[in-house]
Protein backbone atom coordinates (compact mmCIF):
# COMPACT_ATOMS: atom_id res chain seq x y z
CA UNK A 1 0.00 0.00 0.00
CA UNK A 2 1.11 3.58 -0.57
CA UNK A 3 2.48 5.66 2.32
CA UNK A 4 -0.12 8.30 3.34
CA UNK A 5 2.62 10.72 4.33
CA UNK A 6 3.88 10.74 0.77
CA UNK A 7 0.46 11.39 -0.72
CA UNK A 8 0.39 14.93 0.73
CA UNK A 9 3.14 15.94 -1.70
CA UNK A 10 0.91 15.22 -4.70
CA UNK A 11 -1.52 17.62 -6.42
CA UNK A 12 -4.37 19.06 -4.32
CA UNK A 13 -7.86 17.66 -4.74
CA UNK A 14 -10.03 18.71 -7.66
CA UNK A 15 -11.60 22.16 -7.13
CA UNK A 16 -8.56 23.51 -5.26
CA UNK A 17 -6.02 23.29 -8.02
CA UNK A 18 -6.27 27.03 -8.75
CA UNK A 19 -6.65 28.19 -5.14
CA UNK A 20 -4.26 29.15 -2.44
CA UNK A 21 -5.74 30.33 0.85
CA UNK A 22 -9.40 31.03 1.48
CA UNK A 23 -10.21 32.54 -1.94
CA UNK A 24 -9.84 30.90 -5.31
CA UNK A 25 -7.72 32.48 -7.98
CA UNK A 26 -10.87 32.95 -10.00
CA UNK A 27 -12.55 34.93 -7.16
CA UNK A 28 -9.47 37.08 -6.63
CA UNK A 29 -9.37 37.91 -10.31
CA UNK A 30 -13.01 38.94 -10.25
CA UNK A 31 -12.49 41.23 -7.19
CA UNK A 32 -9.44 43.06 -8.64
CA UNK A 33 -10.00 46.79 -9.76
CA UNK A 34 -10.42 47.35 -13.50
CA UNK A 35 -7.70 49.20 -15.40
CA UNK A 36 -8.69 52.05 -17.79
CA UNK A 37 -8.05 51.26 -21.42
CA UNK A 38 -7.02 54.10 -23.63
CA UNK A 39 -8.80 54.40 -26.99
CA UNK A 40 -7.41 55.81 -30.22
CA UNK A 41 -8.59 59.32 -29.45
CA UNK A 42 -6.50 59.54 -26.37
CA UNK A 43 -3.15 58.89 -28.08
CA UNK A 44 -1.16 62.17 -27.96
CA UNK A 45 0.86 63.74 -30.83
CA UNK A 46 3.71 66.07 -30.43
CA UNK A 47 2.19 68.34 -33.07
CA UNK A 48 -1.43 67.60 -33.76
CA UNK A 49 -1.49 70.07 -36.62
CA UNK A 50 1.41 68.50 -38.44
CA UNK A 51 1.28 64.77 -38.05
CA UNK A 52 4.31 62.81 -39.35
CA UNK A 53 4.22 62.03 -43.05
CA UNK A 54 5.47 58.61 -44.17
CA UNK A 55 8.44 58.51 -46.50
CA UNK A 56 6.80 57.52 -49.77
CA UNK A 57 10.17 57.14 -51.52
CA UNK A 58 11.88 54.75 -49.02
CA UNK A 59 12.79 51.43 -50.74
CA UNK A 60 12.66 48.14 -48.81
CA UNK A 61 16.00 46.27 -48.59
CA UNK A 62 16.74 43.62 -51.20
CA UNK A 63 15.92 39.96 -50.24
CA UNK A 64 19.06 37.96 -49.45
CA UNK A 65 18.66 34.14 -49.10
CA UNK A 66 20.23 32.69 -45.91
CA UNK A 67 22.17 29.47 -46.86
CA UNK A 68 21.73 28.15 -43.31
CA UNK A 69 18.02 27.64 -43.94
CA UNK A 70 18.77 25.16 -46.75
CA UNK A 71 21.03 23.21 -44.42
CA UNK A 72 18.38 23.26 -41.68
CA UNK A 73 15.69 21.87 -43.99
CA UNK A 74 18.08 19.20 -45.30
CA UNK A 75 19.09 18.13 -41.80
CA UNK A 76 15.47 17.96 -40.71
CA UNK A 77 14.61 15.84 -43.75
CA UNK A 78 17.46 13.39 -43.00
CA UNK A 79 16.41 13.08 -39.35
CA UNK A 80 12.82 12.31 -40.34
CA UNK A 81 13.97 9.62 -42.79
CA UNK A 82 16.22 7.98 -40.16
CA UNK A 83 13.50 7.98 -37.50
CA UNK A 84 10.94 6.49 -39.88
CA UNK A 85 13.46 3.84 -40.93
CA UNK A 86 14.29 2.82 -37.38
CA UNK A 87 10.62 2.57 -36.43
CA UNK A 88 9.91 0.48 -39.51
CA UNK A 89 12.80 -1.88 -38.84
CA UNK A 90 11.73 -2.38 -35.24
CA UNK A 91 8.20 -3.06 -36.30
CA UNK A 92 9.25 -5.58 -38.91
CA UNK A 93 11.76 -7.14 -36.52
CA UNK A 94 9.17 -7.56 -33.80
CA UNK A 95 6.85 -9.22 -36.25
CA UNK A 96 9.53 -11.67 -37.36
CA UNK A 97 10.53 -12.66 -33.75
CA UNK A 98 7.11 -12.78 -32.14
CA UNK A 99 6.24 -16.44 -31.45
CA UNK A 100 3.40 -17.71 -33.58
CA UNK A 101 1.21 -20.72 -33.29
CA UNK A 102 0.46 -23.31 -35.94
CA UNK A 103 -2.30 -21.07 -37.32
CA UNK A 104 0.15 -18.20 -37.81
CA UNK A 105 -1.33 -16.11 -35.02
CA UNK A 106 0.82 -14.57 -32.29
CA UNK A 107 1.25 -16.57 -29.08
CA UNK A 108 2.42 -15.35 -25.72
CA UNK A 109 5.89 -16.30 -24.51
CA UNK A 110 5.87 -19.19 -22.04
CA UNK A 111 8.51 -19.19 -19.30
CA UNK A 112 9.27 -22.41 -17.41
CA UNK A 113 11.04 -22.29 -14.05
CA UNK A 114 13.24 -25.35 -13.47
CA UNK A 115 14.82 -26.06 -10.06
CA UNK A 116 17.89 -28.29 -10.26
CA UNK A 117 20.40 -29.46 -7.69
CA UNK A 118 23.69 -30.78 -9.01
CA UNK A 119 24.09 -29.42 -12.55
CA UNK A 120 25.76 -26.07 -13.01
CA UNK A 121 23.94 -23.64 -15.28
CA UNK A 122 26.76 -23.95 -17.81
CA UNK A 123 25.96 -27.67 -18.18
CA UNK A 124 22.24 -27.14 -18.75
CA UNK A 125 22.50 -24.04 -20.96
CA UNK A 126 23.38 -25.76 -24.30
CA UNK A 127 20.36 -28.07 -24.07
CA UNK A 128 18.05 -25.29 -22.93
CA UNK A 129 19.21 -23.10 -25.83
CA UNK A 130 18.61 -25.95 -28.25
CA UNK A 131 15.09 -26.48 -26.90
CA UNK A 132 14.30 -22.76 -27.05
CA UNK A 133 15.54 -22.58 -30.63
CA UNK A 134 13.22 -25.43 -31.61
CA UNK A 135 10.37 -23.89 -29.60
CA UNK A 136 10.81 -20.12 -29.91
CA UNK A 137 7.70 -19.39 -27.85
CA UNK A 138 9.20 -21.11 -24.77
CA UNK A 139 11.88 -19.93 -22.36
CA UNK A 140 13.40 -22.12 -19.63
CA UNK A 141 14.79 -20.47 -16.51
CA UNK A 142 17.11 -22.97 -14.81
CA UNK A 143 17.88 -22.25 -11.14
CA UNK A 144 20.38 -24.39 -9.25
CA UNK A 145 19.23 -24.85 -5.66
CA UNK A 146 21.10 -25.30 -2.40
CA UNK A 147 20.48 -28.92 -1.28
CA UNK A 148 20.20 -27.94 2.40
CA UNK A 149 16.51 -28.07 3.40
CA UNK A 150 15.67 -28.39 -0.29
CA UNK A 151 12.78 -30.81 0.13
CA UNK A 152 10.96 -28.59 2.63
CA UNK A 153 11.66 -25.51 0.54
CA UNK A 154 10.34 -26.88 -2.74
CA UNK A 155 7.30 -28.40 -1.02
CA UNK A 156 6.40 -25.15 0.74
CA UNK A 157 6.90 -23.08 -2.41
CA UNK A 158 4.59 -25.34 -4.42
CA UNK A 159 1.95 -25.27 -1.68
CA UNK A 160 2.02 -21.45 -1.76
CA UNK A 161 1.60 -21.49 -5.52
CA UNK A 162 5.03 -19.90 -5.95
CA UNK A 163 7.11 -22.97 -6.72
CA UNK A 164 8.86 -24.07 -9.91
CA UNK A 165 7.17 -25.73 -12.87
CA UNK A 166 9.86 -28.45 -12.96
CA UNK A 167 11.95 -29.65 -10.04
CA UNK A 168 14.35 -32.42 -9.09
CA UNK A 169 13.46 -34.90 -6.34
CA UNK A 170 14.83 -38.17 -4.96
CA UNK A 171 13.41 -41.52 -5.97
CA UNK A 172 12.35 -42.19 -2.36
CA UNK A 173 10.36 -38.96 -1.96
CA UNK A 174 7.14 -39.98 -3.66
CA UNK A 175 5.27 -40.61 -0.37
CA UNK A 176 6.20 -37.09 0.78
CA UNK A 177 5.30 -35.33 -2.47
CA UNK A 178 1.99 -36.94 -3.37
CA UNK A 179 0.24 -33.56 -3.13
CA UNK A 180 2.89 -31.64 -5.08
CA UNK A 181 3.68 -33.91 -8.04
CA UNK A 182 1.67 -33.99 -11.26
CA UNK A 183 1.22 -37.39 -12.93
CA UNK A 184 2.99 -38.04 -16.22
CA UNK A 185 0.38 -37.86 -19.02
CA UNK A 186 0.13 -41.11 -20.93
CA UNK A 187 0.00 -39.25 -24.23
CA UNK A 188 3.48 -37.90 -23.44
CA UNK A 189 4.99 -41.29 -22.54
CA UNK A 190 2.80 -44.38 -22.55
CA UNK A 191 3.13 -47.03 -19.85
CA UNK A 192 4.58 -49.41 -22.42
CA UNK A 193 7.21 -46.91 -23.54
CA UNK A 194 8.03 -46.04 -19.94
CA UNK A 195 8.60 -49.72 -19.12
CA UNK A 196 10.94 -50.18 -22.08
CA UNK A 197 12.90 -47.00 -21.43
CA UNK A 198 13.80 -47.38 -17.74
CA UNK A 199 15.08 -50.08 -15.38
CA UNK A 200 12.57 -52.08 -13.30
CA UNK A 201 13.40 -50.22 -10.08
CA UNK A 202 12.22 -46.96 -11.67
CA UNK A 203 8.86 -48.49 -12.47
CA UNK A 204 8.53 -49.61 -8.85
CA UNK A 205 9.72 -46.35 -7.28
CA UNK A 206 7.80 -43.81 -9.36
CA UNK A 207 4.44 -45.48 -9.80
CA UNK A 208 1.49 -44.38 -7.71
CA UNK A 209 -1.86 -45.92 -8.49
CA UNK A 210 -2.13 -46.03 -12.27
CA UNK A 211 0.35 -43.22 -12.95
CA UNK A 212 4.06 -42.53 -13.05
CA UNK A 213 5.35 -39.40 -11.34
CA UNK A 214 8.58 -38.25 -12.91
CA UNK A 215 11.30 -38.81 -15.48
CA UNK A 216 14.76 -39.79 -14.21
CA UNK A 217 17.76 -38.51 -16.14
CA UNK A 218 20.20 -40.72 -14.22
CA UNK A 219 20.53 -44.01 -12.34
CA UNK A 220 22.84 -44.59 -9.40
CA UNK A 221 23.40 -46.90 -6.47
CA UNK A 222 26.00 -48.62 -4.34
CA UNK A 223 29.33 -49.90 -5.66
CA UNK A 224 32.35 -51.54 -4.07
CA UNK A 225 35.35 -49.17 -4.19
CA UNK A 226 38.74 -50.83 -3.77
CA UNK A 227 42.34 -49.65 -3.54
CA UNK A 228 44.08 -51.68 -6.22
CA UNK A 229 47.54 -51.24 -4.69
CA UNK A 230 46.48 -52.51 -1.25
CA UNK A 231 44.63 -55.52 -2.67
CA UNK A 232 47.50 -56.44 -4.98
CA UNK A 233 50.02 -56.02 -2.16
CA UNK A 234 48.08 -58.51 -0.01
CA UNK A 235 47.36 -60.79 -2.97
CA UNK A 236 43.61 -60.41 -2.46
CA UNK A 237 41.24 -60.66 -5.40
CA UNK A 238 38.23 -58.39 -5.68
CA UNK A 239 35.53 -59.88 -3.40
CA UNK A 240 32.36 -61.16 -5.05
CA UNK A 241 30.45 -62.29 -1.96
CA UNK A 242 30.13 -61.26 1.67
CA UNK A 243 32.05 -64.38 2.61
CA UNK A 244 34.92 -63.14 0.42
CA UNK A 245 34.76 -59.82 2.29
CA UNK A 246 34.82 -61.60 5.63
CA UNK A 247 37.80 -63.73 4.62
CA UNK A 248 39.79 -60.73 3.40
CA UNK A 249 39.69 -58.91 6.74
CA UNK A 250 42.63 -60.69 8.36
CA UNK A 251 44.79 -60.29 5.27
CA UNK A 252 44.13 -56.59 4.71
CA UNK A 253 43.86 -55.21 8.26
CA UNK A 254 47.01 -53.70 9.75
CA UNK A 255 47.03 -52.83 13.47
CA UNK A 256 49.53 -51.00 15.61
CA UNK A 257 48.72 -52.29 19.06
CA UNK A 258 44.99 -51.75 19.47
CA UNK A 259 44.89 -49.03 16.83
CA UNK A 260 43.85 -49.75 13.25
CA UNK A 261 46.50 -48.42 10.86
CA UNK A 262 44.93 -49.87 7.71
CA UNK A 263 41.36 -51.11 7.55
CA UNK A 264 40.13 -53.85 5.26
CA UNK A 265 36.67 -52.30 4.77
CA UNK A 266 34.53 -49.60 6.37
CA UNK A 267 31.71 -51.60 7.98
CA UNK A 268 30.23 -52.03 11.44
CA UNK A 269 29.50 -48.50 12.73
CA UNK A 270 27.07 -45.69 11.91
CA UNK A 271 28.67 -42.38 12.82
CA UNK A 272 31.78 -42.42 10.63
CA UNK A 273 30.65 -44.53 7.67
CA UNK A 274 29.12 -42.61 4.80
CA UNK A 275 25.99 -44.34 3.47
CA UNK A 276 25.89 -46.87 6.34
CA UNK A 277 22.08 -46.96 6.09
CA UNK A 278 22.17 -47.75 2.36
CA UNK A 279 24.68 -50.55 3.05
CA UNK A 280 22.60 -52.06 5.84
CA UNK A 281 19.43 -51.68 3.78
CA UNK A 282 21.07 -53.53 0.89
CA UNK A 283 22.33 -56.31 3.17
CA UNK A 284 18.88 -56.72 4.73
CA UNK A 285 17.21 -56.97 1.33
CA UNK A 286 19.80 -59.50 0.18
CA UNK A 287 19.26 -61.54 3.35
CA UNK A 288 15.53 -61.77 2.69
CA UNK A 289 14.17 -58.95 4.89
CA UNK A 290 10.91 -57.57 3.51
CA UNK A 291 11.57 -54.00 4.52
CA UNK A 292 8.24 -52.74 3.19
CA UNK A 293 6.41 -55.11 5.51
CA UNK A 294 8.42 -55.48 8.70
CA UNK A 295 11.96 -55.92 10.01
CA UNK A 296 10.74 -59.31 11.24
CA UNK A 297 9.27 -60.39 7.90
CA UNK A 298 11.54 -62.65 5.83
CA UNK A 299 11.27 -64.17 2.37
CA UNK A 300 11.46 -67.54 4.07
CA UNK A 301 8.18 -67.61 5.97
CA UNK A 302 9.69 -69.97 8.54
CA UNK A 303 12.16 -67.30 9.66
CA UNK A 304 11.72 -63.97 11.43
CA UNK A 305 15.31 -63.04 12.31
CA UNK A 306 16.74 -62.14 8.89
CA UNK A 307 17.20 -58.48 9.89
CA UNK A 308 18.64 -59.47 13.26
CA UNK A 309 21.22 -61.73 11.60
CA UNK A 310 22.08 -59.00 9.11
CA UNK A 311 22.75 -56.47 11.87
CA UNK A 312 24.87 -58.98 13.75
CA UNK A 313 26.95 -59.66 10.61
CA UNK A 314 27.37 -55.94 9.92
CA UNK A 315 28.37 -55.14 13.49
CA UNK A 316 30.99 -57.92 13.51
CA UNK A 317 33.39 -55.79 11.42
CA UNK A 318 33.68 -53.27 14.27
CA UNK A 319 33.61 -55.71 17.21
CA UNK A 320 37.00 -56.19 18.95
CA UNK A 321 39.35 -57.91 19.05
CA UNK A 322 39.27 -58.99 15.38
CA UNK A 323 37.64 -55.81 14.12
CA UNK A 324 38.79 -53.95 11.03
CA UNK A 325 36.90 -50.70 11.76
CA UNK A 326 35.87 -48.63 14.77
CA UNK A 327 34.59 -45.22 15.78
CA UNK A 328 38.08 -43.82 16.27
CA UNK A 329 38.70 -43.77 12.51
CA UNK A 330 37.95 -40.79 10.32
CA UNK A 331 35.09 -40.55 7.84
CA UNK A 332 35.11 -43.55 5.53
CA UNK A 333 35.37 -41.51 2.30
CA UNK A 334 38.30 -39.52 3.67
CA UNK A 335 39.97 -42.68 5.00
CA UNK A 336 39.69 -44.39 1.63
CA UNK A 337 40.98 -41.34 -0.25
CA UNK A 338 43.94 -41.26 2.15
CA UNK A 339 44.80 -44.93 1.60
CA UNK A 340 43.82 -45.93 5.15
CA UNK A 341 41.15 -48.44 4.20
CA UNK A 342 41.26 -50.92 1.36
CA UNK A 343 37.54 -50.94 0.51
CA UNK A 344 34.35 -48.93 0.98
CA UNK A 345 30.81 -49.21 -0.33
CA UNK A 346 29.35 -46.00 -1.76
CA UNK A 347 27.40 -44.53 -4.71
CA UNK A 348 29.28 -43.92 -7.97
CA UNK A 349 29.35 -40.13 -7.51
CA UNK A 350 31.67 -40.51 -4.52
CA UNK A 351 34.40 -41.34 -7.04
CA UNK A 352 34.39 -37.64 -7.89
CA UNK A 353 34.84 -36.75 -4.21
CA UNK A 354 37.67 -39.24 -3.78
CA UNK A 355 39.44 -38.04 -6.90
CA UNK A 356 39.17 -34.43 -5.75
CA UNK A 357 40.76 -35.34 -2.39
CA UNK A 358 43.52 -37.51 -3.85
CA UNK A 359 43.89 -37.44 -7.66
CA UNK A 360 46.79 -39.91 -7.47
CA UNK A 361 44.88 -42.67 -5.68
CA UNK A 362 44.81 -45.91 -7.65
CA UNK A 363 41.26 -47.11 -7.10
CA UNK A 364 38.56 -48.89 -9.06
CA UNK A 365 34.95 -49.93 -8.59
CA UNK A 366 33.20 -53.29 -8.70
CA UNK A 367 29.74 -54.65 -8.12
CA UNK A 368 28.68 -54.87 -4.49
CA UNK A 369 29.11 -58.25 -2.76
CA UNK A 370 26.24 -60.71 -2.90
CA UNK A 371 25.20 -63.70 -0.80
CA UNK A 372 26.88 -66.93 -1.81
CA UNK A 373 24.74 -69.22 -3.93
CA UNK A 374 24.92 -72.68 -5.46
CA UNK A 375 23.54 -71.95 -8.90
CA UNK A 376 24.50 -70.03 -12.03
CA UNK A 377 23.67 -67.38 -12.81
CA UNK A 378 23.67 -66.34 -9.21
CA UNK A 379 20.65 -64.10 -8.47
CA UNK A 380 21.58 -60.58 -7.41
CA UNK A 381 20.05 -57.78 -5.38
CA UNK A 382 21.58 -54.32 -5.72
CA UNK A 383 20.80 -50.89 -4.29
CA UNK A 384 19.36 -47.88 -6.13
CA UNK A 385 19.51 -44.22 -5.10
CA UNK A 386 18.94 -41.66 -7.85
CA UNK A 387 17.27 -38.35 -8.72
CA UNK A 388 14.20 -37.64 -10.81
CA UNK A 389 12.69 -34.64 -12.63
CA UNK A 390 9.06 -33.94 -11.77
CA UNK A 391 6.36 -31.40 -12.63
CA UNK A 392 4.48 -29.36 -10.04
CA UNK A 393 0.78 -30.07 -9.73
CA UNK A 394 0.29 -26.31 -9.22
CA UNK A 395 2.01 -25.39 -12.50
CA UNK A 396 -0.19 -23.79 -15.14
CA UNK A 397 2.26 -24.97 -17.80
CA UNK A 398 2.28 -28.71 -17.16
CA UNK A 399 2.01 -29.73 -20.81
CA UNK A 400 4.97 -27.54 -21.76
CA UNK A 401 6.95 -28.80 -18.76
CA UNK A 402 6.49 -32.43 -19.78
CA UNK A 403 7.39 -31.45 -23.35
CA UNK A 404 10.73 -30.11 -22.10
CA UNK A 405 11.45 -33.18 -19.94
CA UNK A 406 10.69 -35.51 -22.82
CA UNK A 407 13.10 -33.44 -24.91
CA UNK A 408 15.82 -33.99 -22.27
CA UNK A 409 15.08 -37.72 -22.29
CA UNK A 410 15.83 -38.11 -26.00
CA UNK A 411 19.00 -40.23 -26.47
CA UNK A 412 20.98 -37.57 -28.35
CA UNK A 413 20.17 -34.97 -25.70
CA UNK A 414 21.04 -37.28 -22.80
CA UNK A 415 24.38 -37.97 -24.46
CA UNK A 416 24.98 -34.24 -24.87
CA UNK A 417 24.13 -33.73 -21.20
CA UNK A 418 26.54 -36.51 -20.19
CA UNK A 419 29.32 -34.97 -22.29
CA UNK A 420 28.83 -31.60 -20.64
CA UNK A 421 28.86 -33.14 -17.17
CA UNK A 422 32.02 -35.13 -17.97
CA UNK A 423 33.87 -32.00 -19.05
CA UNK A 424 33.11 -30.30 -15.76
CA UNK A 425 33.46 -33.31 -13.44
CA UNK A 426 36.42 -34.83 -15.31
CA UNK A 427 35.81 -38.54 -14.58
CA UNK A 428 32.25 -39.06 -15.87
CA UNK A 429 28.74 -37.63 -16.00
CA UNK A 430 25.54 -38.93 -14.47
CA UNK A 431 24.97 -42.58 -15.47
CA UNK A 432 22.24 -42.94 -18.09
CA UNK A 433 18.76 -43.79 -16.86
CA UNK A 434 17.84 -45.11 -20.29
CA UNK A 435 18.39 -48.85 -20.67
CA UNK A 436 19.35 -48.47 -24.35
CA UNK A 437 22.20 -46.07 -23.49
CA UNK A 438 23.76 -48.34 -20.87
CA UNK A 439 25.99 -49.97 -23.46
CA UNK A 440 27.72 -46.62 -23.99
CA UNK A 441 29.21 -46.95 -20.49
CA UNK A 442 30.37 -50.55 -20.81
CA UNK A 443 34.01 -49.50 -21.08
CA UNK A 444 33.90 -46.86 -18.33
CA UNK A 445 36.10 -48.14 -15.45
CA UNK A 446 33.90 -46.51 -12.81
CA UNK A 447 30.37 -46.92 -14.20
CA UNK A 448 30.49 -50.24 -16.02
CA UNK A 449 29.79 -52.22 -12.78
CA UNK A 450 26.89 -49.90 -11.95
CA UNK A 451 25.20 -50.49 -15.30
CA UNK A 452 25.59 -54.24 -14.74
CA UNK A 453 23.82 -53.86 -11.39
CA UNK A 454 20.98 -51.63 -12.65
CA UNK A 455 18.57 -54.37 -13.85
CA UNK A 456 18.53 -55.95 -10.36
CA UNK A 457 18.39 -52.80 -8.22
CA UNK A 458 15.94 -52.33 -5.35
CA UNK A 459 15.34 -49.32 -3.15
CA UNK A 460 13.98 -48.40 0.26
CA UNK A 461 13.62 -45.31 2.45
CA UNK A 462 17.10 -45.70 3.96
CA UNK A 463 18.85 -43.65 1.30
CA UNK A 464 21.43 -41.29 2.73
CA UNK A 465 22.26 -37.74 1.66
CA UNK A 466 18.87 -37.06 0.11
CA UNK A 467 18.49 -33.82 2.11
CA UNK A 468 14.87 -34.60 2.90
CA UNK A 469 15.08 -32.71 6.22
CA UNK A 470 14.68 -33.67 9.85
CA UNK A 471 11.10 -34.84 9.30
CA UNK A 472 11.80 -36.59 5.99
CA UNK A 473 11.08 -40.27 5.57
CA UNK A 474 14.71 -41.23 4.93
CA UNK A 475 16.12 -39.14 7.77
CA UNK A 476 13.52 -40.46 10.19
CA UNK A 477 14.10 -44.13 9.40
CA UNK A 478 17.88 -43.69 9.31
CA UNK A 479 17.78 -42.20 12.81
CA UNK A 480 16.09 -45.35 14.14
CA UNK A 481 18.58 -47.57 12.33
CA UNK A 482 21.49 -45.50 13.66
CA UNK A 483 20.16 -45.95 17.19
CA UNK A 484 20.06 -49.70 16.59
CA UNK A 485 23.70 -49.83 15.46
CA UNK A 486 24.94 -47.53 18.23
CA UNK A 487 22.88 -49.40 20.81
CA UNK A 488 24.96 -52.51 20.27
CA UNK A 489 27.99 -50.77 21.76
CA UNK A 490 26.26 -50.87 25.16
CA UNK A 491 26.98 -53.84 27.36
CA UNK A 492 24.31 -56.52 27.37
CA UNK A 493 22.19 -55.08 24.56
CA UNK A 494 21.17 -57.66 21.96
CA UNK A 495 20.61 -57.31 18.23
CA UNK A 496 17.04 -58.50 18.63
CA UNK A 497 16.17 -55.84 21.20
CA UNK A 498 17.50 -52.94 19.10
CA UNK A 499 15.72 -54.28 16.02
CA UNK A 500 12.46 -54.39 18.00
CA UNK A 501 12.92 -50.73 18.92
CA UNK A 502 13.68 -49.83 15.32
CA UNK A 503 10.63 -51.80 14.19
CA UNK A 504 8.38 -49.70 16.41
CA UNK A 505 9.93 -46.51 15.06
CA UNK A 506 9.56 -47.65 11.46
CA UNK A 507 5.86 -48.25 12.05
CA UNK A 508 5.37 -44.70 13.36
CA UNK A 509 7.16 -43.16 10.39
CA UNK A 510 5.18 -45.21 7.87
CA UNK A 511 1.96 -44.17 9.59
CA UNK A 512 2.96 -40.50 9.39
CA UNK A 513 3.29 -40.78 5.61
CA UNK A 514 0.11 -42.87 5.21
CA UNK A 515 2.05 -45.98 4.26
CA UNK A 516 0.98 -49.44 5.38
CA UNK A 517 3.49 -51.34 7.51
CA UNK A 518 3.32 -54.77 9.07
CA UNK A 519 1.21 -56.04 6.15
CA UNK A 520 2.09 -58.08 3.11
CA UNK A 521 2.91 -55.97 0.08
CA UNK A 522 3.30 -56.95 -3.54
CA UNK A 523 5.44 -54.11 -4.88
CA UNK A 524 8.85 -54.56 -3.27
CA UNK A 525 8.56 -57.30 -0.69
CA UNK A 526 10.37 -59.72 -2.98
CA UNK A 527 13.94 -59.91 -1.79
CA UNK A 528 16.14 -62.95 -1.21
CA UNK A 529 13.86 -65.87 -1.99
CA UNK A 530 16.09 -67.41 -4.69
CA UNK A 531 19.41 -67.12 -2.88
CA UNK A 532 20.73 -70.15 -1.09
CA UNK A 533 23.04 -68.36 1.36
CA UNK A 534 22.42 -66.03 4.29
CA UNK A 535 24.38 -63.55 6.37
CA UNK A 536 25.74 -65.36 9.41
CA UNK A 537 28.58 -64.54 11.76
CA UNK A 538 31.36 -67.09 11.32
Amino acid sequence: MDDPSKQSNGPPPSGEIFSEGSHSAYEEAMAAPSEEVAGPSSVPFEDSANPPVPDAFSVPPAYIEDPRRKFLFLALFVIIIVVVGVVALRFLGSRSTTPTGSNGQKTEKITLTYWGLWEEESIMSPLIEKFEKENNQIEVNYVRQDPVQYRERVQAAIDRGEGPDIFRFHNTWLPMLVKQLAPLPKDVISDEEYGKTFYPVVLQDLKGGDNFYGIPLEIDGLLLFYNEDILNGANVTVPLTWIDIQNSVSRLTVKEGNLIATSAIALGTAENIEHFSDILGLMMLQNGTKLYESLFSCSDAAETDCAVQTLKFYRMFAAPPSNTWDNSLENSIVAFAGGKTAMIIAPSWQALTINSINPDLNFKTAKVPQLPCDREPCPEINWASYWVEGVSVKSKKQDTSWQFLKFLLQPENMQKLYEGQSKVRKLFGEPYSRVDLGKNLSDNPYLSPLISEAPTMKSFYLSSRTFDGETGINTSLIDYLKDAVNGLSEQGVSEESVIKTAESGFGEVFKRFNLSYGQKQDNQGQTGENQSGSLQVQ
